[in-house]
């Protein structure tokens, strides 16, 4: 079986996960906008299931093989997506918040080989796990703005396994995963146009495990109710990580629309 054949599942399945992950992985507009309802204990709290669908392009590396150059539309990856989750959670006391993100993922690809002497087919699985908990501060806040300084960790968790079937390898397999964390840091805006439409977007930049990680996003929002909103944008992640052989060095773009629940 040629290296080929596993470098493109590879190639595949290290899409796969940085479309799912992110996902985002950080903090998204789907956040409550300026006008609020305020629980009687001050709290204000908002829940948000979202949808990025995102392209990736970068360099990958796994199971000791040599780096893949990736570019892979959303339609790609989505392809090979088993089971995804992604959302957000807020909790907000004044100029004070506390939020959550997110994100799982399970894909699976599947190649045949050339000849069929070491493996007639190839299985790649990955399983990805992406949560971000931060906080942030309100530094200016007034009846249609408010400007939050954000900062938090970010957890990355990625397990991939090659399964062979046929051939000489014929019930083996082979695992590889990383683990590492990211310090983030940032602004968050929001701008309400009028009573339903608003405004609102983030910049984040940290490192840690890996060396750049960063997020951009401009979205807008609209009110149905106190209650409900709905959010579309764009956004764009990137990170570089790179440790013993295992390489992600990624930058993932796309549209990215979601509901918002405040109670």
């Amino acid at each position: 079986m040629k290296s080929s054949v596993i470098r493109t599942l590879v190639s595949i399945g290290s899409c796969l996960i940085a479309a799912g992950s992110m996902a985002a992985d950080i903090y998204s507009p789907m956040t409550p906008a300026v006008q609020e309802t305020t629980t009687e204990s001050g709290w204000t709290f908002s829940f948000a299931p979202y949808f990025w669908a995102a392209g990736l392009s970068g360099d990958v590396a796994q199971f000791g093989l040599p780096e893949a150059d990736v570019d892979a539309s959303f339609s790609d990856i989505f392809d090979h997506l088993d089971f995804g989750a992604m959302a957000i959670g807020e909790a907000r006391y004044g100029p004070y918040s506390v939020f959550g993100d997110v994100i799982y993922t399970k894909l699976s690809g599947q190649s045949g080989t050339p000849r069929g002497i070491l493996a007639e087919d190839v299985e790649l699985k990955s399983e990805t796990f992406a949560g971000l908990l931060g906080a942030g501060y309100a530094v200016f806040e007034d009846n249609a703005a408010r400007l939050d300084i954000v900062g938090g960790l970010r957890v990355w968790s990625v397990e991939s396994e090659l399964s062979f079937s046929g051939g000489i390898l014929d019930g083996r397999s082979r695992t590889d995963d990383a683990t590492w964390v990211d310090g983030l840091t940032g602004f968050r805006g929001t701008y309400s146009i009028t009573p339903e439409i608003y405004l609102t977007g983030w910049g984040l930049v940290g490192a840690g495990g890996a060396d750049l990680d960063w997020d951009v996003a401009a979205a807008i929002g609209y009110r149905f109710s106190d209650t409900i909103s709905a959010v579309a944008g764009y956004r764009a992640l990137g990170v570089d990580y790179s440790d013993d052989g295992f390489v992600f060095d990624v930058v993932q773009q796309g549209p990215i629309l979601g509901i918002v629940v405040r109670f």
